[in-house]
């Protein structure tokens, strides 16, 4: 199993050393790659931005692509139930899972159409640049699960 996180827009540096980190981690376990999309925005309302995103995103898109959205109407999981799906993916022999992270203004329709699942990370709101830390640290801590290493203590 490949995986990969899609994100829109680059990283501040403190995220981007902190998503280093964690990637790295889980690059121990599976091949996985960090992509940035980024679509001009000037002049442009946000529903234009969103437009456009998708249209981007939608074209790198691969049909057997199993994409996931980080979006706040997905499913909440627990940790250990995150890393249970992970390890779903990796048994049932799926060949690239994509997790993708929006923008500021979310996602545009046919991203949602498009994706096969949605997860959310709380019920709280984070800016997109710090979902995507939080995220790669509970990618991460799923792998630890999964192989029942100790940095994950419960």
């Amino acid at each position: 199993m490949k995986l990969e996180l899609w994100m829109l827009w680059k990283n501040e540096s403190y995220i981007s050393e902190g998503l280093e980190v964690f990637t790295n981690r889980i690059r121990r376990y599976v091949p996985m790659e960090v992509r940035f999309f980024e679509e001009s925005r000037k002049g442009k309302t946000p529903e234009l931005i969103k437009a456009g995103e998708s249209k981007l995103i939608l074209n790198k898109l691969e049909q057997r692509d199993y994409l996931i959205i980080l979006d706040a109407r997905g499913k909440e999981y627990s940790s250990e139930n995150f890393a249970a799906l992970v390890s779903g993916f990796m048994n049932a022999g799926t060949k690239k899972v994509i997790f993708l992270i929006g923008g500021a203004y979310g996602f545009d329709e046919p991203i949602y159409t498009r994706a096969n699942a949605m997860l959310s990370l709380s019920k709280m709101t984070f800016s997109h640049q710090v979902a995507r830390l939080l995220f790669a640290e509970q990618l991460y801590r799923a792998f630890t699960i999964i192989n029942r290493e100790p940095y994950h203590h419960a």
